[in-house]
């Protein structure tokens, strides 16, 4: 069984910092590119970051660059998203998704930012 879990969302004033994990197993993580997304409320869902199954390719939407980054620790399945300089428009629900042919998502993890 296919399982992504993300965690470490959470309230952060603006221009705080969060870190977010996502745990994956039931798959051959190493295989898969990763992919964190967000969902604010009312508004599509937005691609944030993308890394590569062995982490040397990193793309970055033009809202987070600079500020998020991606990275991935394929001997403990999972894949993490730095969040610095965060803003009120960050806010969202933050979901991890594995991609290799097959693809799958995680359940989110709420992201506040708000003073």
């Amino acid at each position: 069984q296919v399982q992504l879990v993300e965690s470490g969302g959470g309230l952060v004033q603006p221009g705080g910092s969060l870190r977010l994990s996502c745990l994956a197993s039931g798959i051959t993580f190493s295989s898969y590119a990763m992919t964190w997304y967000r969902q604010a409320p009312g508004k599509e869902r937005e691609r944030v970051a993308v890394i590569s199954s062995v982490g040397g390719v990193t793309i970055y939407a033009d809202s987070v660059k600079g500020r998020f980054t991606i990275s991935r620790d394929n001997a403990k399945s999972t894949v993490y998203l730095q969040m610095n300089s965060l803003k009120p428009e960050d806010t969202a629900v933050y979901y991890c998704n594995a991609r290799w042919g097959m693809e799958y998502w995680g359940k989110g993890t709420l992201v506040t930012v708000s003073s």
